[in-house]
Parts: structure tokens; C-alpha cells; sequence
């Protein structure tokens, strides 16, 4: 029986190591959930303003404190959700709100990782953090992200959130990125939250499992040596395990039904808990209240996370974004046309601008329409100057950033000074290396003479193709691609805008054909547009006469797969498909009968019969070309073996009718001068 005692001794002191003087787990902290008085919407929306009203911004930067506190969460949830898994696999009685850990813990695992994902180190650094409260240090949005949680217990929808910061931004807007923070900071106040319900969860958890151990050795006793009931209760007694409303609970639990046996140790429970003005009966009620009240807190921050999951926070920020307010207003009219991403990149040009400028986000955004409104009065609407994204991201951007007065750090400026001069900076570091190259190499072989003279010039040719190759590399590096603006079609692709998909190749067999046949409806499929047409612009391969045997077989061919494609897919009494057909024409230089300039002949050919030309060019055109090539604006040119990807015609015809990348001709020398031709 000694042994028994010592080894339940060695149990029992393993628990109590995880238990701190005050009665509460060390590792998992006492802070409480986010629980506070439950507003309503008339309420958020007025402790929204009141929030922004007390909020102090610290104008200096400091360290990042949120990965460290989601580092600590992550490792705190993680112990929690171990200790209910050893539980269930004890076979141990676990409340609900350790239920809905155990089975939602994969989400968690999820969440943590995207926000970790979602929020570089640089980019946390760069939020304006508060100044003032028990949140001072940690960005500001965290702040609104806790606030609005205590007040809805974790209930987090589209609505409510929306109402939130917008009744927030009536005291003090928030900045593009400030915005575009909130879904990572609700995700990481809402795992804040799931980490202080799951260290009571682990405290509950870790306490009944150490109740279930003494009532079980308490049965045992009773039912084997009902004698020494006496000295395991002093034992008990000795290791003074706090009296949690989860550690008495449990254990009344358990030894309920036994009859007086356990007097002795209900006795000194009540002695115990009476030094506090407590009461087992108010410990199991509180026990059975605290376990209620943690399976909404959990139940409400997992379902917020989905909530969160579900969000479109394009939309959402947009909406809610006071610069996005503002390029609305562009009195060319385009801006509210353009597709999100070309939106997004005109309001991160004001975002960064406005970093290196002493004016606001919005007061940059106001100077930009600004500058704008005065081209309208001066040259009309039509004109590219009138949009406002001529200033932000085309040719006015130099006036622009003059009249928000930009401050230029020297990185910034020597990168202007390089893109002015880009030719002349790429001649220079090619010749620099090629010098810095010959000169090494001639240092350690030596240089004498007439052969001497020969060598460097030799080697100087070799390195300048070393350069170039370095400098292409190094340019792949520095120099960023940039998005051309571009229009939303996704609802189609406007009449105005009609286009002709266009693929010039050559009749050569049957097989062939119904290869090109299968081509353009694959083509058609993946791209589905009622202003869209597609057409096969053929020659017949060269030959030393002008027609051949099997010439009228292909044509045959083509033109009953041209007819089967328009019958198949017709919708209105337009036709979907044409062929044009050139025939061959003698060629001198050649010495061979061959369509005339072959694939910039046929391309030619097209231009002239959309442009109202004639037929004469084309022997043989099936569907109603004339009248439907026409009206139209532009025309995609693929090859035989290009695909055409799903919805790429409509993005690519976004992209040509923009206003900056419409074309514009100098008359007198017959260029394109500004936007684009191709």
C-alpha cells in the first residue's frame, strides 16, 4: 500500500507543478476573454466614435508585437488542445466548449498560419499604433478589432463590421493600409480570443483531470481500506490543490451516490471554502455557468473566423475607403469602368506618395482629380489628361508629385535620374564592367606592345558581351513590370468594342483543317462573348500553278466546318465564324504561285475589308463578314498553335480601351506618340 501512495504521490505532483501559487496555470496566463457589455448596432456604432475620439496615434515606430503574440497564442492553444485530447483519450467527461476545440482545431491550425502569412514583419511595423490604453504598442485596428469582439462576444458578420469602421471613420478615416489590416487584425483578435478561452478550456481540463485522479483513488480506498479515508484526505490536504469551481465540481461529481463515506473530506472542503465566503453549491453553479458562457465565446470566435473566410474584402475596403470615394470623382468618367486591380494600383500610388509627402491620403487623392478638373476646362473631357490616372500613373505623374510636394529619398532619386537617362545608364554600366573585366585579366597576364593592344581589344569585345549578359540580369532584378490600366468587362465586352479573333494560317490537308476547326472552338468556348468573332484567314501553301487538284477539297472542307461551327453555336442571326479565303497570286522574286506577303499580306487584306474596302482580295468568304467586320474596334491575332485563355479577349480588349492606352497619331509624322497601336 506504500508504494501505491508514493507512486500516486509522484501523479499528483506532476499536476501540481503546472499549478502557480495564486491558484492559476502559469504557462496559459489569467488574462480573460473578450467579454464585455453586448451592444447594440445604435451602440457599436456610437462607442465606434467615441473609440476614435480617445484613440492616440504614437508618431514614432516601434517594435512588432503581434507575431510574437500570435507566436504565444499558437503555443497556448496548441497545449490546450492536447490536454483535452489526452482527456478524451482517458476516457475523461469534457465540457462543450473543449468539444468545439477538439473539433475545430484543424480551423484554427488555419487561421494562424494565413495570419502569420498575410502579416510581414515591415508591414505591421508600418501601422500607426496607439499611444494610449492597455493596447498601447500594438496597431491601432488591433485596438478596434478587440473592442468590437468584446462587445459582440465574438460574433462576427459582414454588416456589423462594415458599420463598425465606418462609424469610426466619421472621427478619424483610416488609411488605405489601416484598411486593408482589418481582416488580419480581426483574424488575430479573434485567435487572441480562442486563446484565452482555451487556457480556461486547459485550466478546467488540467484541474478535473486532477480531481478525477483523487476520486478515483478515494473510491478505490473506500471500497479496499475504508480506514485510511482519513489519510488520503490529509494528504489532499497537504498538497493544497486550488479549489477552482472545475476542480470541485468534478470531484463532487464523482463522489456523489458513495453516502457519508466522503464526509470527512466535503467537511473540509466547506471549511476551506468558507475562509472565501464560498459555498460548494455556488462552485458547481459558477463551474456549470463558466462552462456555458466559454461554449458561446468559442463557438462565436469560430464561426467569426468563417465569417471572415467569407468576406469579400475587395469590395469591402472599396466601400469603405475614403481615397476610393474620392478617384471616383475623376471627371474623365473612367475610373469608376476600371477593374479592381487597376482601381487598387491607382490608390497604392497614393498611398505611397502620400508616405513621402507632409499631405494626407485624402488631400493626395483631392490634388489628383484637382489637376484633372483643370485639364477638362481646358481641353475636354476626351482628352487623356482628364483622367485622373494621367497624373498618378502615366505622363502628369511628374506635376503630380510636384504639387503634393514628394520628398525624395536618395535611393528614389538616383532610380528617376536612371529612368530619364535609361539608355544612356545602360550603355555606361555595360562599358564600365567590360573595362573593369579587360582591365583584371590584362593585370594578371601582362600587357606588351603591339600584341598587347590586340589582346584588350579582344578581350574588351568579349567582356562587353559579359556586361550586357550582367547588366539584362541585373535589370531583370531592379526594374519591375508594370500592369497596363485596364477596363472592367467582365459583364462583355461592349458594342463599341466589338473584336475579331483573327488566326492567319494556310490550307495545307483535311486533317489540318479540322485541327484549325477544333482550335477556334476551343477558342469560342473559353471565351464566350457577344461581341466577339472569330475567323480563319487562309492561303493555300505555294505551289508553281495557280490552283492544284486538291485545292477546291480543302475549300470545301473548311467552309462546310465554318458553317457547322455558326449553326452549332448561333444565338442571333449574326454569324460566330468566318473564313477568308485568298487565292494565290504570282510572285517574281519567289518564282512560285504563293499568297501575296503571306501572313502581313492576309493581315492586310483584313484591314482594308474592315475598314470598308472591298472583297476583291478573297476568293472564297463564308458567313457575313462585310457586314459584321465592319463595326469592328479591334482585332486579336494568334497563331496556329496559340491558345486564347479563358476569358483573355475580354481582358485584353479591357486593356486597349483604356483612355491612357488608346492611341494617339502625330499627323505629321505618322507615329503613335502616346498609349498604343499594337
Amino acid at each position: 500500500m506504500k508504494w501505491i501512495r508514493r507512486l500516486f504521490r509522484v501523479r499528483l505532483e506532476r499536476w501540481q507543478s503546472r499549478i502557480g501559487v495564486d491558484g492559476l496555470f502559469r504557462e496559459f496566463g489569467d488574462d480573460l476573454p473578450l467579454r464585455s457589455d453586448l451592444f447594440s448596432g445604435a451602440q457599436l456604432e456610437q462607442h465606434a466614435e467615441s473609440l476614435a475620439g480617445w484613440h492616440q496615434i504614437d508618431p514614432t515606430v516601434g517594435p512588432d508585437l503581434l507575431l510574437a503574440r500570435l507566436t504565444a497564442n499558437e503555443k497556448v492553444l496548441l497545449k490546450a488542445y492536447q490536454f483535452v485530447t489526452e482527456a478524451v483519450e482517458r476516457k475523461h467527461r469534457i465540457p462543450p466548449a473543449s468539444e468545439w476545440l477538439l473539433d475545430n482545431y484543424y480551423l484554427i491550425e488555419e487561421q494562424i498560419r494565413t495570419a502569420r502569412r498575410h502579416l510581414p514583419k515591415q508591414y505591421s511595423r508600418s501601422l500607426p499604433r496607439l499611444l494610449n490604453g492597455p493596447s498601447a504598442g500594438y496597431p491601432l485596428v488591433y485596438d478596434m478589432a478587440l473592442e468590437l469582439i468584446s462587445h459582440v462576444d465574438g460574433r462576427i458578420d459582414a454588416e456589423r463590421l462594415r458599420t463598425f469602421v465606418a462609424a469610426y471613420q466619421r472621427r478619424r478615416p483610416l488609411t488605405l493600409g489601416e484598411l486593408w489590416a482589418v481582416p488580419i487584425m480581426f483574424r488575430q483578435a479573434l485567435i487572441e480570443n480562442l486563446r484565452r478561452v482555451a487556457a480556461r478550456i486547459a485550466k478546467g481540463t488540467l484541474a478535473r483531470t486532477t480531481a478525477v485522479v483523487w476520486s478515483d483513488r478515494l473510491i478505490e480506498c473506500a471500497e479496499q481500506s475504508p480506514q485510511e479515508i482519513i489519510l488520503l484526505v490529509a494528504d489532499l490536504a497537504r498538497l493544497n490543490p486550488p479549489l477552482s469551481s472545475a476542480f470541485v465540481a468534478e470531484i463532487t461529481r464523482r463522489l456523489q451516490g458513495h453516502g457519508p463515506t466522503f464526509s470527512v473530506l466535503m467537511t473540509w472542503f466547506e471549511n476551506q471554502l468558507a475562509v472565501h465566503g464560498r459555498t460548494i453549491e455556488q462552485l458547481v453553479q459558477e463551474e456549470s455557468q463558466q462552462q456555458a458562457v466559454d461554449q458561446v465565446s468559442i463557438s462565436n470566435s469560430i464561426g467569426g473566423l468563417r465569417e471572415l473566410e467569407a468576406i469579400d474584402w475587395r469590395e469591402f475596403v472599396e466601400s469603405l475607403s475614403v481615397v476610393e470615394q474620392i478617384l471616383r470623382e475623376d471627371p474623365a468618367g473612367v475610373y469608376r469602368q476600371m477593374d479592381f486591380q487597376t482601381r487598387d494600383q491607382y490608390r497604392r500610388v497614393v498611398e505611397d506618395v502620400a508616405k513621402h509627402s507632409p499631405l494626407s491620403e485624402l488631400d493626395v487623392a483631392r490634388q489628383a482629380v484637382d489637376l484633372a478638373a483643370k485639364t477638362v476646362t481646358l481641353d475636354g473631357v476626351p482628352n487623356r489628361t482628364a483622367h485622373v490616372g494621367y497624373f498618378l500613373i502615366d505622363q502628369g505623374r511628374p506635376e503630380f508629385e510636384r504639387a503634393v510636394r514628394r520628398r525624395w529619398s536618395f535611393p528614389n532619386t538616383l532610380a528617376r535620374i536612371a529612368k530619364g537617362a535609361s539608355l544612356p545608364f545602360y550603355v555606361g554600366a555595360v562599358f564600365i564592367l567590360a573595362l573593369s573585366f579587360t582591365g583584371l585579366v590584362l593585370r594578371q597576364i601582362g600587357f606588351h606592345g603591339v600584341e598587347g593592344w590586340v589582346a584588350a581589344l579582344l578581350l574588351l569585345v568579349g567582356a562587353t558581351q559579359l556586361g550586357m549578359s550582367l547588366v539584362n540580369w541585373l535589370s531583370t532584378l531592379v526594374v519591375t513590370p508594370q500592369r497596363m490600366p485596364r477596363l472592367d468587362f467582365t459583364k462583355g465586352i461592349p458594342v463599341e468594342y466589338s473584336t475579331l479573333v483573327v488566326v492567319p494560317t494556310m490550307l495545307v490537308s483535311t486533317n489540318g483543317i479540322g485541327r484549325l476547326l477544333e482550335g477556334l472552338e476551343v477558342r469560342y468556348l473559353a471565351n464566350r462573348e457577344d461581341n466577339l468573332r472569330f475567323c480563319l484567314l487562309t492561303d493555300f501553301r505555294d505551289a508553281s500553278t495557280a490552283e492544284r487538284p486538291e485545292d477546291a477539297e480543302l475549300l470545301r472542307t473548311a467552309q462546310a466546318g465554318i458553317e457547322t461551327l455558326n449553326d452549332k453555336y448561333r444565338t442571333t442571326e449574326d454569324d460566330l465564324f468566318f473564313l477568308l479565303h485568298r487565292p494565290r497570286q504570282w510572285n517574281p522574286q519567289e518564282g512560285a504561285w504563293m499568297g501575296r506577303e503571306r501572313k502581313r499580306g492576309k493581315l492586310g487584306d483584313l484591314n482594308s475589308l474592315m475598314r470598308g474596302g472591298s472583297l476583291t482580295a478573297f476568293s472564297l468568304v463564308v458567313g457575313r463578314a462585310p457586314l459584321s467586320l465592319t463595326r469592328m474596334k479591334y482585332v486579336i491575332t494568334l497563331d496556329t498553335d496559340t491558345i486564347l485563355p479563358r476569358d483573355a479577349a475580354r481582358k485584353l480588349v479591357g486593356t486597349m480601351a483604356h483612355i491612357l492606352n488608346r492611341a494617339r497619331v502625330d499627323e505629321d509624322r505618322k507615329v503613335v506618340v502616346e498609349g498604343y497601336g499594337i
